[in-house]
């Protein structure tokens, strides 16, 4: 893969008050009588009826590698506009967009820059004149991304969040007071939409204006760092909303092929969407360089891809396998730049696939070191609706059954680990699964019923102690209880925003004291994050009462964890495969010392558990 001449493309401010413009567009060429135009206007003037955007004419040309290309150099010092109140080519953000003059199909207006680093409302393009890029604070250059099997994710959708980055700012201390230790944010690409999940992207290269602007974003990654949180961004490159200028221009010329869109593997989202076509030069290098301009300029620690089967076409394909590959192998080779990768088990960079389809098979068959996998959130689903075996499934999902933890490949080991969550974006929140409450007729309005919080708490238990990477769903630990139906457009275009004063009534008191203790467990006890994981499978003593018990150990420490689904406390008989004095870490209880194979009961509270610690 070919990073694109980015010096070339995109609004550069190239002097003071001199803009230099550049786009490809493969096909469409000055010898067939095309001409293309740049349409600007101060973002102060945008919905002022009386002035109108000054359009400047593209010249065109030919890139060595995909062919027509088109630039205009913009000099605001010495161009005048004369539409009274007008503050053209005055310092701050301007707005644009391209328009096409055609032979065959006339004047195509509205079309987005596929290279803008910054976004205005609907289908357009933004820069700022005289623009200061963000000064990094000291701190970052001594940051450090976490490594894989450390990491204790949190997600969350910045307007459900914060509102904006900077409310997103202002809620880092209470992210790092619960202790993760790193956030995977859902897209913050330009999409078309004010309400939107982000998964329709018309711009790759910037933050969607809804969040804020360059400099917002990279004070966000900046503050987080010092917060000791790392950032990884929800990617988009299997399909594009319709709008993405390389779908909808060919598609207004009506052009049979497309350089850049068209199905690859899978072609979901096609409803909705259109897929990207990896067989293409442009298609493949356009991401690349996405990926690395992200890394560069934003300081982020990875990537959570969304929606890889649209684009995985086996280990030694053109498409997934070989983004990510090659976005490793830049960090590798540029670790003296990107040093907060660098450690002694080769580089930390955080690639996660969503392969939902065939987690296993990603981990095993490409750069990815982490996945998304729905089996732990299925199992435990099954399990809240009580179905026959659904404990022995879930007991078995939580040890990561089938996931490989490492592999090398051309010389380079990596760790690798599912993720583990029972909440995330693309689904109900939990407490939907014991009890559904309505507003009003409308189902969108549902809500699952708090009443039942205390059922959360053994989910919490076992899933932050389980193998993999844990990871937990803005507000899930105080209780929130959005429902999300399964389809349709409501899921997308309704903001859920988190009801923060959850966080202070007794449910959210509870549910945030319980998840803080165990995350703080996590991070001291190196055999929940890295130990061995063993279940134990035993129906008649165990599973036939609800109760599921597995233990982490590594060779210095070993952890106990029971925990009892039921609404009754049950004791059960264990026995121990070491000796020691075993401490209970969430409340210090039950404290015994035993020898090696030493039989005990242990009692376990209803719809809680217990974690016993030896060291």
């Amino acid at each position: 893969m070919k990073q694109l001449p980015l010096d070339q493309l995109g609004p550069r401010e190239i002097s003071p008050g001199v803009v230099d413009f550049g786009i490809l567009l493969p096909w469409i060429s000055a010898a067939y009588r095309n001409r293309l135009f740049v349409k600007i206007i101060h973002e102060r003037d945008q919905f002022i009826q009386a002035i109108q955007p000054l359009a400047f004419e593209l010249q065109h040309g030919i890139n060595a590698d995909y062919g027509d290309m088109w630039s205009v150099t913009v000099n605001f010092t010495s161009t005048t506009d004369t539409q009274p109140g007008s503050h053209f080519g005055s310092p701050g953000r301007h707005v644009y967009r391209f328009e096409l003059h055609n032979p065959n199909a006339g004047v195509l207006d509205w079309i987005v820059d596929p290279y803008a680093r910054e976004y205005a409302v609907g289908k357009l393009s933004a820069f700022t004149l005289g623009y200061i890029p963000y000064a990094w604070s000291a701190e970052e250059a001594n940051w450090k991304t976490p490594a894989l099997h450390d990491l204790i994710l949190y997600e969350l959708n910045v307007a459900e969040f914060g509102g904006s980055l900077q409310g997103a700012i202002d809620r880092l201390d209470y992210l790092a007071d619960l202790g993760v230790n790193a956030l995977s944010l859902m897209p913050v690409n330009n999409v078309s939409l004010e309400v939107d999940w982000g998964y329709l992207p018309l711009g790759y290269f910037g933050v969607d204006e809804r969040f804020g602007k360059r400099n917002d974003f990279q004070g966000f990654v900046d503050a987080a760092h010092q917060r000791g949180l790392a950032i990884i961004v929800d990617v988009v490159y299997g399909h594009t909303g319709r709008d993405f200028p390389y779908a909808d221009l060919y598609q207004r010329l009506q052009y049979d092929e497309n350089p850049f869109m068209g199905p690859f593997a899978k072609d979901y989202f096609n409803d909705l969407g259109i897929s990207t076509d990896f067989n293409r030069a442009l298609t493949r290098d356009f991401f690349y360089t996405v990926n690395l301009h992200w890394l560069n300029t934003y300081h982020i620690d990875g990537f959570r891809y969304d929606c890889v089967p649209n684009y995985w076409d086996g280990a030694l394909g053109v498409g997934y396998a070989n983004l990510v590959f090659n976005t490793y192998e830049y960090v590798k080779s540029s670790i003296v730049n990107l040093k907060r990768f660098d450690a002694p088990d080769g580089p930390r960079l955080i690639q996660i696939a969503e392969q939902l389809e065939a987690p296993e098979q990603i981990l095993e068959q490409s750069y990815s070191n982490a996945t998304w996998q729905n089996a732990t959130f299925g199992a435990a689903e099954a399990c809240a609706h009580a179905a026959a075996g659904a404990v022995e499934n879930l007991g078995q999902r939580l040890g990561a059954l089938g996931y490989i933890e490492q592999a090398t490949q051309n010389g380079n080991t990596m760790a690798k680990a599912p993720l583990q969550y029972i909440e995330n974006h693309d689904h109900s929140r939990f407490l939907c699964e014991f009890d559904l409450r309505y507003r009003d007729w409308n189902p969108l309005f549902a809500e699952g019923d708090r009443a039942q919080w205390y059922r959360l708490q053994p989910y919490l238990i076992a899933l932050l102690a389980s193998k993999g990477i844990p990871m937990l769903w803005q507000g899930q630990e105080f209780g929130e209880n959005y429902f999300v139906p399964e389809a349709g457009l409501g899921r997308v275009l309704l903001l859920r925003p988190l009801r923060w004063d959850y966080f202070y009534d007794d449910a959210g008191k509870n549910l945030v004291r319980l998840t803080r203790s165990l995350v703080k467990l996590r991070n001291s006890c190196v055999e929940l994050r890295r130990g061995s994981h063993y279940f134990h499978n035993d129906y008649s003593r165990y599973l036939s009462r609800g109760i599921l018990l597995f233990q982490r150990e590594t060779p210095n420490a070993v952890s106990v964890i029971a925990v009892n689904f039921t609404d009754t406390d049950q004791s059960v008989p264990f026995t121990f495969t070491r000796r020691g004095n075993y401490i209970e870490q969430l409340h210090g209880l039950n404290n015994f010392t035993v020898g090696e194979r030493d039989e005990r009961w242990l009692t376990v509270p209803s719809s809680y558990g217990r974690i016993w610690r030896s060291a």
